[in-house]
C-alpha cells in the first residue's frame, strides 16, 4: 500500500528510524555495561517489543498489570511493573501473572508491600520487589529514612524478595540519594541486586550514576518533539509522524487540521502540541477534539486546503494510546499495520 492511500489522521512509524533508534540505544547501554529494559507504554505493541528484545534487551517494562498481561500472552516472561499495585483484585491478577513469568514490581509503602505479600502467599509463589525512592519531581517514592524498614518488611515476607532500588528520573542529582540508600542498607546487612533508573534522558546521564545496573526508557523508540527540544534526539531520529490534512483556512494566518486532541493528545511542549515538518515556523497552538489550530503568521509559505502535512507530536506515548493502529512505513510504502494491542490498559 502507498502511504497516500491512508486516510488522515494516521500515525506513521518510519521503520528505518525506529530500527536505528533501537540499535543505538542497545549499543550505548551495552557499552556502559547496563542491562536495558525498554518501556512498552510508548508503543504498546508486542511486535515492536520483540524487536527490542532481539536487539539485546533483558526484558520489558509495563506500567500496569493489564498491560503486562497482554505482553505475557505474547511470550514475554521477564516483566517489570514500576508501580504501586494496590487492591485485592489487582494483586490477584498480578500473582496469577507471576505464576508463570518472572515479574518484578515496585513499592514505596508498607500497605502496598503487605498486599503483595498476601497475594503471593495465596498462590505459594514469589514476587521480586524494588523499593522506589522519592526524587525531586515529587511523585511516588519513599525517603531514605524508610528504606531499611521497607526492605526488612519485604524480606520478612516468605513469598517476597527484596531485589533492589528504583528511581525516576535517573539524573545526576539523584546520585547522592542512591548512594545514601545503598550505604544505609549495606550497614544493616541488606544487599542490593538491582539499581534501576529511568526517564527520557536516562541514557544521557547514566555514565554519571555508576550505581545504576539497569535502565528503563520508552520514548527513544519513536522520539517526539519533547525529546528534540530537550536535546535527547535529533529531528531525524523522530520515527513517529502524524499525517494530517488541512481542512480549513479561515484566515491568512490560521489553518485547521483534522488532528485534534483525540489524535495528538492534550500534552504540550513550549506551548505547542507538535512540530509540522512541512511548515517549521507554524505553531499548533490549540486543540479541540477534532480540530488543530495552526498559527501561520511566521510562515513565508502557507498550506492550502486539502494539503497533507506531517506532525511530530509533543508526546508520542499518549498518541499511541489514542489510536487503534500504527502504520510502519519505509519510504512511501506501508510495510506493516500494527494493532495497538495494549491500548487502554490502564489498571
Amino acid at each position: 500500500m502507498h502511504v497516500l492511500e491512508l486516510e488522515t489522521p494516521s500515525v506513521l512509524i518510519d521503520l528505518d528510524r525506529m530500527e536505528a533508534n533501537i540499535a543505538r540505544m542497545q549499543e550505548r547501554c551495552d557499552a556502559l555495561g547496563l542491562r536495558f529494559r525498554p518501556h512498552t507504554k510508548t508503543h504498546k505493541i508486542p511486535a515492536i517489543a520483540r524487536l527490542q528484545v532481539e536487539a539485546g534487551a533483558v526484558g520489558i517494562v509495563c506500567q500496569k498489570v493489564s498491560e503486562a498481561e497482554i505482553f505475557a500472552a505474547e511470550g514475554f516472561n521477564d516483566i517489570h511493573i514500576p508501580y504501586n499495585i494496590l487492591g485485592e483484585r489487582k494483586t490477584e491478577r498480578l500473582a496469577q501473572l507471576a505464576l508463570y513469568n518472572r515479574i518484578t514490581v515496585s513499592a514505596d509503602n508498607p500497605k502496598v508491600i503487605a498486599g503483595l505479600a498476601d497475594a503471593a502467599a495465596a498462590h505459594d509463589m514469589s514476587l521480586r520487589v524494588l523499593i522506589e525512592l522519592a526524587t525531586e519531581i515529587g511523585r511516588a517514592g519513599c525517603g531514605v529514612e524508610d528504606v531499611v524498614q521497607l526492605a526488612r518488611q519485604i524480606e520478612a515476607a516468605e513469598h517476597l524478595h527484596f531485589a533492589g532500588l528504583m528511581v525516576y528520573p535517573s539524573v545526576p542529582s539523584t546520585r547522592p540519594l542512591l548512594q545514601e540508600a545503598i550505604d544505609v542498607l549495606s550497614r544493616h546487612g541488606i544487599g542490593v541486586d538491582i539499581v534501576s533508573g529511568g526517564g527520557i534522558g536516562a541514557l544521557q546521564h547514566a555514565a554519571d550514576i555508576p550505581e545504576l545496573t539497569e535502565l528503563r526508557v520508552g520514548t527513544y523508540v519513536f522520539n517526539d518533539w519533547a525529546t528534540v527540544l530537550k536535546g535527547y534526539a535529533a529531528l531525524d531520529d523522530c520515527a513517529m509522524h502524524v499525517a494530517a490534512t488541512v481542512v480549513s483556512r479561515p484566515t491568512m494566518e490560521r489553518a485547521i487540521l483534522d488532528s485534534g486532541s483525540k489524535t495528538l493528545s492534550s500534552d504540550t511542549i513550549d506551548n505547542g502540541y507538535g512540530f509540522i515538518l512541512e511548515y517549521p515556523q507554524a505553531q499548533i497552538y490549540r486543540l479541540n477534539e477534532e480540530h488543530a489550530y495552526v498559527d501561520l503568521s511566521a510562515c513565508d509559505e502557507r498550506p492550502d486546503v486539502g494539503e497533507r502535512v506531517h506532525v511530530i507530536p509533543a508526546h508520542t506515548c499518549v498518541v499511541t494510546n489514542l489510536h487503534d493502529q500504527l502504520y510502519g512505513v519505509r519510504g512511501d510504502t506501508v510495510e506493516v499495520v500494527w494493532a495497538v494491542a495494549a491500548r487502554g490498559k490502564v489498571w
